[in-house]
């Protein structure tokens, strides 16, 4: 039987989680409190203004859970704690590798600091927190739609500049709606010539022609969330084709409304099109989850099996940003650790 301590107690890979979405609510009061932030200064004050509760799902809600988060970011020390407990808390959900994507102009707005010492900061904690914990987490630099290219360019060479300290990818984030991705074609296909993995927030609010363009233009290895291309089979063969893995946040899709019902949620159908599928929190603080948690919906609210889990933990270990030897050790290491199907069906 499948506990929610089984659950938990099997490593996990995260591929899709967000730094500026996965911060301490205690944390945040803390700091409320020391820099007389606007904002109530209690958990319960705070929680409806940083995390869903009640809100009927829409975009324009979820998204402005971030508007008020970054007003957390006042220093270099509570940028590398903030850091350092979203590595520290996903190693207690027993996530053993991690992607984390960060925005290093989000962290920078509110103090103006610059964009290399934020991106140096959460470095330096995640390297950091590496070493105290049993978990091993590369960084992606997320750019978003709204911002300027020339903008974009100067984020995406800090990211290039640090491949070596394990910013591993590219990612393009923000409001697929009214930002076209196009005008970033050519950054995202020079972080693809340097080495870099291409992952695109697309097909979450607009249809598969989104996921096409990020494909084809953009060059991603990997697709944010996606779930709209169930509606189009030419696209659906081109992500299965070319080994595009969806990034599938299933409780985050019913908050934003990407999906109507959990039950219609179309992950189902990709795994049954053998598309390849992983299984991500997106925003663990404002949507009030883990990765355990996601888990135990995908199970009891969507309709998969324990197998399902196991091949989309693989998934997730052959489509990591990582470069083969680091690849094929950390796909020995989950066929060592991760209990077989045959092995969880009979208990």
């Amino acid at each position: 039987m499948l506990t929610p301590e089984l659950l938990l107690s099997l490593p996990k890979v995260e591929l899709h989680r967000h730094f500026e979405g996965s911060l301490r609510l205690e944390t945040l009061v803390e700091i409320a409190r020391e820099y007389k932030v606007d904002v109530p200064h209690t958990i319960a004050g705070l929680r409806p203004l940083v995390q869903v509760t009640d809100e009927p799902p829409d975009a324009h809600t979820f998204l402005a859970k971030f508007n008020v988060l970054r007003h957390f970011y006042r220093s270099p020390e509570i940028i590398r704690r903030l850091a350092y407990e979203i590595v520290a808390d996903a190693a207690q959900d027993n996530v053993h590798y991690m992607e984390l994507r960060f925005s290093p102009q989000a962290l920078s707005r509110v103090r103006g600091f610059k964009l290399e010492d934020a991106t140096d900061w959460v470095i330096s904690a995640v390297e950091q927190a590496q070493k105290d914990y049993d978990i091993i987490v590369k960084l992606i630099v997320t750019l978003v739609r709204h911002e300027p290219v020339k903008q974009a360019r100067h984020v995406a060479e800090i990211a290039f500049d640090r491949h070596r300290e394990g910013i591993v990818g590219l990612d393009l984030a923000g409001d697929e709606v009214n930002h076209s991705s196009l005008p970033y074609c050519e950054i995202f296909l020079d972080a693809k010539k340097r080495g870099m993995g291409v992952t695109i927030h697309a097909g979450e609010w607009l249809g598969a022609s989104e996921v096409r363009t990020a494909i084809e233009r953009l060059g991603a290895d990997r697709i944010g969330h996606g779930v709209n291309i169930v509606t189009d089979s030419a696209v659906v063969q081109l992500v299965r084709k070319q080994n595009v893995a969806l990034e599938i946040c299933l409780t985050s899709n019913m908050q934003t409304g990407s999906v109507a019902h959990m039950r219609q949620h179309p992950i189902k159908d990709f795994l049954d099109m053998q598309v390849p599928v992983t299984l991500n929190t997106d925003d663990p603080t404002i949507s009030n989850i883990s990765l355990t948690d996601e888990y135990q919906v995908a199970l009891s609210q969507v309709g998969l099996s324990y197998k399902d889990l196991y091949r989309m933990t693989f998934t997730a270990v052959d489509t990591a940003f990582l470069p083969l030897p680091e690849k094929q050790a950390l796909r020995t290491y989950f066929e060592q650790h991760l209990p077989a199907v045959d092995v969880v069906q009979r208990q």
